[in-house]
C-alpha cells in the first residue's frame, strides 16, 4: 500500500469537513461536530482533517488535545463533571472529587471500568450557592456530599 494514500476517514468526519472546512478557522467547527455526532473525535481522523484544512496532524492533535472538552476516546455512558472552582473547593470539592475517584477506580478523564461513568473536571457550573455542585448531562446537582454522590453513582451504572 503507497504511503501517500489518501486518509480514510468516516462519513460523520467528512460531513464535518465539508460543513465548514471553507469557513474561516474552521478547525474547531469541525471537531465540535465530530464530537457531537461521534462522542470522540478519533485519533484516525486527524490525517484527514489535517489535509482537507492544510494544517499539520500536529496542528489538528494540539488542538484536540490543549482543549479538555475534545475527547480522542469514547466516554461512559454518563459523564459526571465535578466543579473545581473556588466556590466549591471552599466547600469540599476537593474531598468530594477523592471519594469519587476512589469510589470509581478512575482519575479524571477516566472511564470506569463498566463503562458507566466518565469523570470530569469543570470549572464552575454557575451553582456557587449551591456547592459543591456536578453536572450528569443537562442535570446540576448542589449540594453534593461523598454519601449523595454513591447514590447518584449507583442510579447512574443501573441506567437511571
Amino acid at each position: 500500500m503507497p504511503t501517500d494514500s489518501p486518509p480514510v476517514i468516516s462519513d460523520a468526519v467528512a460531513r464535518a469537513i465539508e460543513a465548514h472546512r471553507e469557513r474561516p478557522g474552521a478547525l474547531l467547527p469541525i471537531l465540535h461536530q465530530i464530537q457531537d455526532s461521534l462522542g470522540y473525535v478519533p485519533p484516525s481522523s486527524v490525517p484527514g482533517i489535517a489535509e482537507a484544512l492544510n494544517l499539520s496532524r500536529a496542528e489538528v492533535h494540539g488542538v484536540i488535545s490543549f482543549y479538555h472538552d475534545f475527547r480522542e476516546t469514547p466516554a461512559g455512558r454518563h459523564v459526571v463533571k465535578i466543579c473545581r472552582a473556588e466556590s466549591c473547593q471552599a466547600v469540599g470539592a476537593e474531598q468530594l472529587v477523592e471519594h469519587a475517584c476512589r469510589t470509581l477506580g478512575v482519575e479524571f478523564h477516566g472511564t470506569t471500568v463498566d463503562g458507566a461513568i466518565t469523570l470530569e473536571p469543570v470549572y464552575c457550573l454557575g451553582n456557587c450557592a449551591l456547592s459543591p455542585a456536578l453536572q450528569v448531562g443537562d442535570a446540576v446537582y448542589g449540594r453534593m456530599t461523598p454519601k449523595g454522590f454513591d447514590r447518584l453513582a449507583a442510579d447512574l451504572r443501573k441506567g437511571r
